[in-house]
């Protein structure tokens, strides 16, 4: 259904006997005019309701919460391009059917045709008769055709498009297994069986990142990738752009786990440590990134993860608890520190930032995520050159924030993130710690200094 941005407006009514009108109504908003106020729509349900004031941060979030719901990833700069009216080409039909599927159509056809088309049967109270004069009765049979002729368009349009949808996905399998229990980078081999779907094309994509999405050969059975950091990754079997079949793999570390990243979508750089420093010392220094070939003169982000061998944490139930400090590797008007708990769905993590930069501080618990550029999230700013000490407790979903000690916040979230998969820790200096624990509700120590292997 093609719109032309230079028809006007029109309106098509007639009346049956039952005395009730039928209108059509047709909009006259082009293609561009559609993806930007679709994309205002999901900007609004994710509590946004200024466009112009989302950061690349925000952007990468919401294209995190459309693949989540879709399957499909659109990056994050993709969305700002769009959403600012940047068509220097045209967007991609798996790009406009992901942001339909996020509003509940299922691809964008439909959902032009819903957004766009609009049928009333008002009450045939609501309007009183309308009498013809003699001889004009063949002006509304015209009208009566042209009204029937343009639902039963709109009614084939869309079968038409549904009928397009791959089928038969109940037919498919998708299963994995790693070639080293905990190596990194790790090779995955996946095994597939797509020959009784009804698709176009087949991918598999690793990840949340559509970047790492591969093309596959239905007659075949299986493809090798490499994962190039640990964690808990959800690996997702594609027909055309649906998500068909889903796994969960699973990468643990030995021990903490260090590297450097310019950013996201970057391929990791490894740090190594110091010889002999203990397993529960997680500091690093300069020497140890020129020693690891990490250009230092570059701004990067510095991760530590930990993703022990086994889950056992309840990540609607817990207490995480660290104190650190930010040594900065270059000049940097807006330090931070990111604390994670990574989980088998949503990351729960706060970043904090000295009071001067909190526009940029975050923070997510289970689906919800929260920007200091829409939210006032001044209770995360202090100076985190400082000595800083967080606390995270969560208790059947309710979540209390504790910074140096004094209570900031107090929340909850709807969504169980299921169990605890890992720890992590970023930020765009080096951090040195002095304490990280987590317990259990229960108050069981599940990793500590003292107790780095518990977990």
């Amino acid at each position: 259904m093609k719109v032309d941005s230079e028809k006007p407006i029109f309106v098509i009514k007639s009346r049956s006997k039952s005395g009730k009108s039928l209108q059509i109504r047709s909009a006259a908003m082009n293609e561009q005019e559609i993806v930007k106020a679709s994309l205002t729509e999901i900007f609004r349900r994710n509590g946004y309701h200024d466009p112009e004031a989302l950061t690349q941060r925000d952007f990468d979030h919401i294209s995190q919460e459309i693949d989540r719901a879709t399957g499909i990833l659109v990056s994050g700069t993709t969305i700002k391009r769009l959403a600012s009216g940047r068509f220097s080409r045209s967007p991609q039909i798996a790009t406009l059917d992901a942001v339909s599927r996020y509003l509940g159509f299922r691809n964008w056809q439909e959902y032009k045709i819903g957004a766009l088309t609009t049928i009333e049967l008002p009450d045939a109270d609501s309007h009183k008769p309308v009498h013809s004069p003699r001889g004009r009765g063949w002006l509304s049979r015209y009208w009566k055709a042209v009204s029937t002729a343009c639902v039963i368009a709109v009614a084939l349009a869309a079968f038409v498009q549904l009928s397009r949808r791959p089928g038969d996905f109940g037919k498919a399998s998708f299963t994995f297994r790693k070639t080293t229990t905990s190596d990194i980078p790790n090779t995955v081999v996946f095994s597939y069986d797509v020959k009784g779907v009804t698709a176009d094309s087949f991918f598999i994509q690793q990840s949340w990142d559509k970047n790492r999405r591969i093309r596959i050969d239905q007659d075949s059975h299986t493809l090798t990738d490499i994962y190039y950091e640990p964690g808990y990754h959800i690996a997702k079997l594609i027909a055309n752009e649906s998500v068909i079949r889903a796994v969960d793999v699973y990468i643990p570390t030995n021990g903490w786990f260090f590297f450097a990243k310019e950013k996201p979508t970057s391929n990791p750089e490894y740090i190594r440590r110091r010889p002999g420093q203990s397993p529960g010392d997680l500091t690093l220094t300069r020497a140890d990134l020129l020693s690891s070939k990490i250009d230092i003169t570059k701004e990067k982000e510095y991760t530590s993860t930990f993703f022990p061998g086994k889950m056992q944490l309840n990540s609607d139930d817990f207490t995480f608890t660290a104190t650190a400090r930010v040594k900065e590797v270059k000049s940097n008007f807006c330090p931070y520190i990111s604390f994670e708990i990574y989980t088998q769905r949503y990351p729960l993590f706060l970043k904090i930032t000295p009071g001067g930069c909190v526009n940029e501080a975050s923070m997510q618990l289970g689906e919800q995520f929260i920007s200091g550029q829409t939210t006032d999230l001044g209770f995360l700013g202090c100076d985190v050159r400082q000595t800083t000490q967080v606390e995270l407790r969560v208790r059947q979903r309710n979540v209390t924030i504790f910074l140096n000690r004094k209570k900031v916040y107090a929340g909850s979230y709807q969504e169980s993130s299921r169990l605890i998969t890992g720890l992590g820790i970023m930020s765009n200096g080096l951090c040195e710690f002095e304490n990280v624990e987590l317990k259990g509700a229960d108050g069981t120590i599940l990793y500590s200094f003292e107790k780095p292997h518990s977990l």
